[in-house]
């Protein structure tokens, strides 16, 4: 241990005849942000075109501050309260662009884009949000309080459009028939009594002829409204039902507080516990009534997951008695109010594009997309509340992204004769895509030239050549002006940190750098620029991974297992993961050898990676490590006696499969901030790749180290942060328990009281990073 101390403190080593060292220390890399600095992030345009604004610290403050830099000029100035506070926002424009309506602080302003002057619409005590303009630009419309209004661009009046309203309606009572009987006996021979009556219903009517038009009340019981929608054409309004299952949720327990007492905060449920349910309403303005959205008449709305006919057997009815349940995005209006709605299933295996008739309520199937695993790639979005990348190239034309061919691409479909067009195509994915203000270019962004590559791309929006604008290899974060005429670029490489710049937006054209954030000590490191390599999997597939090899190979590796599965890592940009990059270069120093995988599940290689671990996680994306660990052997001379693992979350899940069911490949193995047992992660997560723990028991216990735990023979280490509202302390815990039971020795359990899931504190990575790296010592050397 006192070896170990000493080589931490001078980053000196040395095993046999070779001396390692290394200019950097776990200590200072693990410092973050205030060893590396204090990068650009957050890029957004002023309204009007002149300026960039961004988050930055070059000057290491105790918090981050708002900058902004004069695209003529180029000087970069640290923003004033007063300019923030008086910050026009963007909002929704007019067809000429020459006025924009936007939210701020809860009220609404218009705003004249020639002038560059804001006039007050509201300034109230409630929220208005949600603004934007009616079809006819005549008036404003918003949301506030759960009901939507309009405001009159030219006379200034307010006039409700919904009265959504909680509980049931009240209707008159009717009487049993003998009292009612009694009454009608009493108004027929008692004549004062009938025209007391009759006065009262003259009355009544007399009033109610007065009352001014008032929208229809929608009674919503005891469910929630959101998404409340009008059409261009003011004649139909949409809103989505929210029935709450009220599931149980978790609770974590703070041990370190400023009030001295261990205190309780709410996080999520668990996988599997009563879902929230949906539903759309239509309320027609003119026929003054509403209805909800009928779900049984979408196709395939019955059918039932392929993985139940694993548990049935021959017996297996593909179809459900009940419609599944599901959840509208939308309604996305075309200019002459069409109605397009994004449907997903809450099971994840449907999403289908949906023609609705607001008049009659019926849905006209545009694009059913299925996959007996689950709904996601880059602009759809696994995610069920968000719709993706959609809308109206014009009134008769959508555009959507789909993995129809297995990678995430762009098309159009008519929506009468329901023709497709493939706008691009090939073995690479769109990753994002938009379409130009006058609808006749698409800009996206694109790992055409390579899956570790991203660049930023013009495509005429009925198809066509794919014009690459950046040129830089690395990642190139494209933020658009308003006028469309520049790019605010936020680029890295594999080895230089994030910074900003700016170019027009034209291809070939110059970018120029606008910031520099790096600190002296940062830059005085020759930090490497990982190989990508490719190595073959055990079922044949080429598996890609970035290797860090040392000048001096020591004989012994490590294999770092990237986090959130969904997630790149292998590519020529500046990693989320940068303290890890840090790490690795230092473990290079020392002489080891690094093997970063993009395993299979991992984002960026299409569908058929995506869903790979499609109900078994720690399938095939552990054999991958175990296979990249054979190609260390084979290819680069590792001691297959002398091989590490380690990761966080996801990474931390894998790296203890690897300890429980790979014993032989890994000697030793640190498992950071781990689910141990998959039925108690979140649901939405969860759900799209091991579907429930009740209906797919096979898969979570497949999956699930806590099952496995016997099988570990190596040295195994765990840490977690004890305030971990993701990934709760719950899990390392209850596994705890398991090897306490099972009588395994060789395992060790780090706490850090006051970290969630991502650590916060530099003191917290610092003695997380000694600890990993003394495990490697220990038993890799």
């Amino acid at each position: 241990m006192k070896r170990i101390l000493i080589m931490l403190l001078t980053g000196i080593t040395c095993i046999g005849h070779a001396q390692y060292s290394s200019d950097l220390s776990i200590p200072q890399i693990m410092q973050g942000e205030d060893f590396v600095g204090y990068l650009p992030e957050r890029i957004e345009w002023s309204v009007d075109g002149q300026s960039i604004y961004f988050s930055w610290n070059p000057d290491r403050d105790t918090l981050r501050s708002e900058y902004q830099v004069d695209i003529k000029s180029k000087e970069i100035s640290k923003r004033t309260v007063g300019e923030r506070k008086n910050q026009v926002e963007f909002g929704d424009y007019n067809k000429a662009r020459t006025k924009m309506v936007y939210s701020k602080s809860g009220d609404l302003f218009l705003y004249d884009v020639k002038t560059k002057k804001s006039t007050p619409i509201t300034n109230t005590l409630d929220s208005e949000y949600g603004a934007e303009f009616s079809g006819d630009e005549q008036h404003i419309i918003y949301t506030s309080d759960n009901n939507l209004y309009s405001w009159n661009i030219a006379s200034g009046s307010t006039v409700q459009l919904t009265n959504f309203k909680e509980g049931s309606e009240r209707k008159d009572r009717s009487k049993p028939d003998y009292d009612q009987w009694l009454e009608d006996d009493q108004l027929e021979y008692i004549q004062v009594l009938a025209k007391r009556n009759r006065e009262s219903e003259l009355r009544k009517e007399d009033r109610e002829a007065l009352n001014p038009d008032r929208p229809l009340e929608i009674y919503i019981g005891d469910k929630s409204v959101y998404n409340i929608q009008i059409t261009p054409d003011m004649k139909f309004v949409t809103y989505t039902l929210r029935s709450r299952a009220n599931a149980k949720r978790t609770e974590v327990p703070e041990y370190v507080t400023q009030s001295g007492h261990t205190e309780h905060s709410t996080s999520r449920s668990k996988v599997g516990s009563p879902q929230d349910t949906y539903e759309m309403g239509v309320y027609d303005i003119k026929g003054d009534s509403a209805y909800i959205i009928d779900t049984k008449q979408i196709d395939g709305i019955y059918d039932k997951p392929a993985f139940l006919k694993e548990y049935a057997g021959e017996e297996f009815d593909p179809k459900y008695e009940k419609p599944r349940e599901v959840v509208f995005n939308g309604p996305f209006f075309s200019e002459d109010s069409k109605a397009l709605v994004d449907i997903r299933s809450l099971d994840s295996k449907d999403r289908w594009l949906m023609l609705l008739d607001l008049q009659s309520g019926d849905l006209k199937t545009l694009d059913r997309q299925h996959d007996d695993a689950w709904i996601g790639g880059p602009g759809i979005s696994s995610w069920k509340f968000y719709p993706g990348n959609l809308g109206w190239l014009n009134a008769s034309t959508i555009w959507y992204q789909s993995e129809e061919t297995g990678y995430s691409h762009l098309y159009s479909q008519d929506v009468t004769s329901l023709k497709k067009k493939a706008l691009t195509a090939g073995d690479f994915e769109i990753r994002d895509a938009k379409l130009s203000n006058d609808k006749s270019t698409f800009y996206i962004q694109s790992n055409r030239v390579s899956p570790h590559v991203n660049h930023f791309y013009q495509l005429p929006a009925r198809g066509g050549k794919m014009t690459q604008i950046t040129t830089r290899e690395g990642n190139n974060e494209v933020t658009l002006s308003p006028d469309e005429k520049w790019l605010a670029v936020r680029y890295s490489y594999s080895n230089k940190p994030w910074e900003l710049y700016l170019m027009p937006n034209k291809a070939g054209a110059e970018m120029t750098q606008l910031t520099s954030s790096t600190t002296e000590a940062f830059d005085s490191y020759d930090w490497k620029d990982p190989e990508i390599v490719n190595f073959k999997a055990d079922d044949g597939e080429s598996v890609t991974a970035r290797l860090y090899k040392p000048e001096n190979p020591n004989g012994a590796a490590v294999v770092f297992v990237h986090g959130a599965g969904y997630l790149q890592n292998v590519h020529k940009w500046w990693s989320s993961y940068f303290r890890e990059y840090m790490f690795h270069n230092f473990l290079t120093d020392m002489g080891y050898t690094v093997l970063d995988i993009d395993y299979r599940g991992s984002d960026g290689y299409g569908r058929d990676w995506r869903t790979g671990i499609y109900r078994f996680m720690g399938g095939k994306d552990l054999s991958d490590q175990v296979d990249g660990a054979e190609y260390l052997v084979a290819e680069h001379g590792i001691d297959p006696d002398r091989l590490g693992i380690y990761g966080g979350s996801y990474g931390g899940f894998i790296t203890l499969m690897a300890m429980f069911t790979a014993p032989d490949v890994f000697q030793s193995g640190a498992a950071l901030r781990s689910v141990t047992d998959w039925a108690h992660y979140n649901h939405g997560y969860t759900q799209n790749i091991l579907n429930t723990p009740v209906e797919d028991s096979i898969a979570y216990r497949r999956s699930s180290p806590i099952y496995h735990a016997e099988g570990l023979e190596g040295r195994l280490v765990m840490l977690h942060g004890m305030v971990d509202s993701n990934v709760q302390f719950q899990d390392v815990v209850r596994l705890s328990q398991r090897l306490i039971e099972l009588g395994k020795k060789d395992w060790d359990l780090a706490v850090f009281p006051l970290e969630s899931h991502g650590f916060v504190e530099a003191s917290s990575w610092a003695d997380e990073y000694r600890r990993i790296y003394e495990l490697f010592e220990e038993t890799l050397k």
